[in-house]
């Protein structure tokens, strides 16, 4: 029985997930795409089918993971933010080589404006460098619908399908009525051609002249896909095309319905087609979309030149930022709404460490320490230790992307930095900072590891961390000397054996960990309540 339900963009694309026949969902936690994963973690149908929920190592293995079970036969989806597909971008280009046979979904959820980000990356442009088909909601009720539909057709097509959020779709709620069928999971079957998944050239060079045929009958049918449509407007002195939630952000100026002829796209290949047809009636092709300007750069090759472009490019929208139904208000000839600044409305209130929080304890000890060494770099992580780089810390002199600390303070120490300083986090540390500690230990660097262990994810909300309890062993593992691999626990307490500890393994040349171990103030004060 069809049910109403009150729903993040997010838990909408997770219960259209476990509605489609979900059989496992693979993710590395990154905000806004988090809480697909702990919505399916949570729900009734997860424990009654057994469906694998647990956070994967990153994204690369999530992605990885995830083609295991498609070639097996079963459904799975990926969850992570655009970051993230960075990471998994090597199985995620080669998943198109190899196509689905189970239904495969990659929910990469963009962040523009940068909300808890380093880049506004536009997901749309991997889908069309894979070749890949792409879908992009334009509300949750649509986000739902369109899971279930993107596993459809990842089966019916034998390809795998990128579900492209934004942080507002992914993060604001409404009304999702869910369907009245709930699809079994997928029997255990494997590809009928298993060559197609052996990625030598003897066998990519086929698939690859079988993929770009593909692609052309994706672009078919996103011609004939029910999420993309034209409507016909009586003002043809301009056309719209919005694309995913900017098309929400359009009809809530127009209530009424909109006066000019729009083009609603949330399924890719970009369909030229009803693009063409909208162009033989309007000279003037508004384009609105959330993120960077990827179909109205691809329409200047589409359109005769007699036709008008406008959009980011030439400024009739904002050029970087998130859309809003404010922000495209002057590009539909409209009056400004009146509005007040939020610095009127809203003292500023940047991001800070909690108060209790054990980085806090182990950056104090580490600046006491790094004041007698005045050519100290130290290179960080992300992670909410990043917070160290701002008053009254100002710890960090760098931090550029997951696992970057240990390898950008290689090379430093190479170019004949000392002492080089990283900084990680646990959860980063065993994502992608292991392989920089390996590089260290075989190139004998004179680089100091400090990994900031909190016993969890914290920045994005208190996950599993894939490392906890096994850090020391990691490291070990990867060739640090024992002796060298040293734990502390950050408290004002211990703040001589900290400092103590930390001046012992910078004057030591060669690589050494120092471990900061002490649970997030956040997972502790959950884990004390429970009790």
């Amino acid at each position: 029985m069809a049910q109403k339900n009150l729903l993040l963009g997010d838990e909408a694309i997770a219960l259209g997930a476990l509605h489609a026949g979900l059989s496992g969902v693979y993710a590395y936690p990154g905000t806004p795409s988090t809480e697909i994963t702990e919505y399916i973690q949570v729900h009734p149908l997860t424990r009654e089918r057994n469906v694998h929920c647990t956070w994967s190592a990153n994204e690369k293995t999530a992605m990885e993971e995830a083609l295991g079970m498609s070639y097996a036969g079963k459904r799975a989806l990926v969850c992570f933010k655009h970051v993230g597909l960075n990471v998994c971008a090597d199985p995620f280009m080669g998943s198109a080589t190899t196509g689905a046979n189970g239904g495969l979904v990659i929910a990469s959820c963009d962040d523009p404006s940068m909300h808890s980000s380093q880049n506004e990356q536009d997901s749309r442009f991997y889908g069309a460098f894979a070749m890949m088909p792409v879908f992009e909601p334009s509300n949750q009720a649509e986000a739902y619908a369109m899971t279930r539909a993107a596993f459809d057709y990842s089966e019916e097509r034998g390809i795998p399908v990128l579900l492209r959020m934004t942080t507002r779709m992914a993060h604001s709620r409404a009304v999702v009525e869910s369907a009245e069928t709930i699809r079994e999971q997928n029997p255990l079957h494997y590809p009928k051609n298993p060559r197609q998944w052996v990625t030598l050239p003897v066998n990519s060079r086929v698939r690859n002249r079988e993929l770009i045929k593909d692609y052309a009958r994706f672009e078919e049918d996103a011609a004939a896909s029910p999420f993309n449509r034209l409507t016909d407007g009586p003002d043809k002195r301009l056309g719209i095309i919005a694309c995913g939630i900017a098309y929400n952000y359009l009809m809530e100026n127009f209530p009424d319905g909109c006066p000019y002829p729009v083009l609603k796209v949330s399924q890719y290949p970009f369909p030229r087609k009803l693009a063409q047809e909208l162009a033989s009636h309007c000279q003037t092709i508004l384009v609105m979309e959330e993120g960077q300007p990827l179909v109205e750069e691809r329409l200047r090759g589409v359109y005769p030149t007699a036709i008008t472009i406008k959009g980011r490019l030439d400024g009739s929208l904002p050029r970087d930022g998130e859309l809003s139904p404010e922000a495209v208000r002057p590009a539909l000839g409209l009056p400004a709404v009146e509005s007040f600044p939020a610095s009127e409305m809203v003292a500023p209130r940047p991001p800070a460490l909690c108060q209790g929080c054990g980085h806090r304890d182990f950056y104090t000890a580490l600046n006491n320490v790094l004041k007698d060494y005045p050519g100290a770099r130290v290179f960080g992580d992300i992670g909410c230790y990043t917070l160290g780089w701002m008053p009254p810390f100002n710890s960090l002199h760098t931090c550029v992307e997951m696992g970057a600390s240990l390898t950008m303070a290689q090379g430093a120490a190479y170019s004949g930095t000392y002492p080089a300083v990283a900084v990680i986090g646990d959860s980063t540390f065993t994502h992608s900072g292991m392989t920089g500690l390996l590089d260290a230990v075989n190139g004998n660097l004179d680089v100091t590891l400090c990994i900031s262990d909190n016993l969890t994810t914290g920045m994005t909300g208190g996950q599993d961390s894939a490392g906890t309890g096994r850090i020391e062993a990691i490291c070990e593992g990867l060739g640090v000397p024992k002796e060298h691999i040293r734990t502390i626990v950050p408290l004002p307490k211990n703040y001589p054996d900290m400092e103590k500890v930390i001046r012992e393994e910078l004057d030591y040349h060669g690589v050494s960990v120092i471990v900061c171990r002490r649970e997030c103030i956040q997972t502790l004060r959950r884990h004390a309540s429970k009790k």
